[in-house]
């Protein structure tokens, strides 16, 4: 009998949320669409894989014996993908880089021609992810290397080097009274509802919403996005405002939203990440040397 893996990955994620609509939203698919992946699951083996009640989805025992090998099963198979796909770019001569939204900045076309000197013949693959994915594959070893926003969830798990540091500004919609201001202390911003990444993106979530420099101020949360286009598409339309690197200002421009500087925040940083993996890899560490030496810290990075 085979079995889609993407059933079984739908089934642990029900097994372990206890609830459709929980492990809908952690997959990013609609609870219908769900609920149809675990009945088929369960036509294909000819069991019942859970009890559904009100109180959510409990494992019955063939389902609960299900559950205790699947993570594993799905790690195993994950891990030969990662080798395969990694024996397969190294013969293409092809390093694949993840990034979150603009990445190294400017820094990034000096980062990739360096590496091109330094590696005569391999091609830099540059991989975006949604702010759902903000180690951007590298935890899932999609990609070999990454250029990331700290902090990122599983950071503690990676290699990382801090590459530059750039105030953090705030994204308005341009009607905004705040928008004509010159600076805007931070204070000022904190009973505005702001426009937030997916809840399960956890650190890097609240680093955006600056949970921790608020005193205990509770977060106002307008709107939920995971792309940059939907990003200020809420932010044009008034249904929140946002912190952003100051670069967003160049690479974000958009009618209808406003940058402004934001004083009493701290700023934004951008490292390169690797798998420990990585460590013994030559490739890998050439890219990131690459990386250090064309992306030099800025010591002006702070606004108070």
């Amino acid at each position: 009998m085979d079995i889609d893996t993407r059933l079984l990955r739908y089934f642990i994620a029900v097994a372990e949320e206890g609830s459709l609509t929980r492990a809908a939203e952690r997959l990013f698919v609609s609870q219908p669409a769900l609920t149809k992946q675990i009945r088929q699951l369960e036509i294909q083996l000819g069991m019942r894989l859970f009890t559904r009640s009100r109180a959510g989805m409990a494992l019955t025992e063939p389902g609960q014996a299900l559950a205790k090998r699947v993570p594993a099963l799905l790690a195993g198979w994950d891990q030969v993908l990662r080798e395969t796909k990694h024996v397969a770019n190294r013969a293409a001569r092809l390093l694949r880089v993840g990034f979150i939204a603009s990445a190294a900045n400017e820094a990034t076309q000096h980062i990739v021609a360096a590496f091109a000197r330094r590696r005569p013949g391999w091609r830099v693959d540059m991989r975006q992810a949604a702010w759902s994915n903000p180690a951007a594959g590298l935890a899932d070893g999609d990609v070999d290397v990454a250029l990331l926003r700290l902090p990122f969830p599983g950071q503690d798990t990676l290699r990382v080097e801090v590459l530059f540091a750039e105030p953090r500004w705030v994204a308005l919609p341009t009607a905004h009274p705040f928008a004509t201001r010159d600076l805007i202390p931070f204070r000022d911003l904190w009973d505005e509802p702001f426009v937030a990444a997916p809840s399960e993106t956890g650190r890097w979530r609240d680093y955006w919403l600056a949970a921790d420099e608020r005193d205990g101020h509770p977060v106002r949360v307008g709107a939920v996005t995971d792309h940059p286009d939907d990003w200020l598409s809420a932010i044009a339309n008034g249904y929140g405002i946002a912190l952003a690197p100051e670069s967003a200002a160049r690479f974000y421009a958009r009618p209808g939203v406003t940058y402004r500087p934001v004083g009493g925040v701290s700023p934004s940083q951008v490292g390169v990440a690797w798998a420990p993996a990585g460590d013994t890899d030559p490739v890998i560490q050439d890219f990131v040397r690459c990386c250090m030496e064309s992306s030099p810290p800025r010591p002006d990075a702070t606004v108070t």
